[in-house]
């Protein structure tokens, strides 16, 4: 593993022979670049918003059965303490957003993909 060819090339032109920090405010990025960080802004928005929503779906689906559990299951009032409880909870959800959040910003990339080679096409 090495560090990718574009933070390496980046790195280079920013830093001189000296150590020192060269200016590199004047480079003015072209449009198709600025559409190109404004997708991919966009897409990581959008996959935040649905894994937020998700992630507050999957609260509410796991807090009810688990509560309810530790009410009336005999074995869950014996060993699932407050702490046990909020990681049930807490976990179900981590995991909804983070998965929610990775496939929507792919599908995403993957439209702005396709829809950049239908223009060219």
């Amino acid at each position: 593993m090495g560090i990718p060819s574009e933070m390496r090339n980046h790195w280079s032109q920013t830093i001189n022979s000296n150590n020192q920090r060269i200016n590199s405010s004047f480079v003015i990025p072209s449009p198709a670049e600025d559409r190109r960080i404004l997708e991919a802004r966009r897409c990581t928005q959008e996959g935040a918003r649905a894994g937020a929503k998700a992630a507050v779906i999957a609260a509410g689906v796991s807090a009810v059965p688990t509560l309810l559990a530790v009410r009336m299951v005999p074995w869950a009032k014996a060993n699932l303490n407050y702490t046990a409880q909020a990681l049930i909870i807490s976990s179900a959800s981590i995991a909804s957003y983070f998965i929610t959040a990775d496939k929507t910003i792919l599908e995403c990339a993957r439209r702005n993909a396709q829809s950049k080679y239908e223009k060219n096409a």
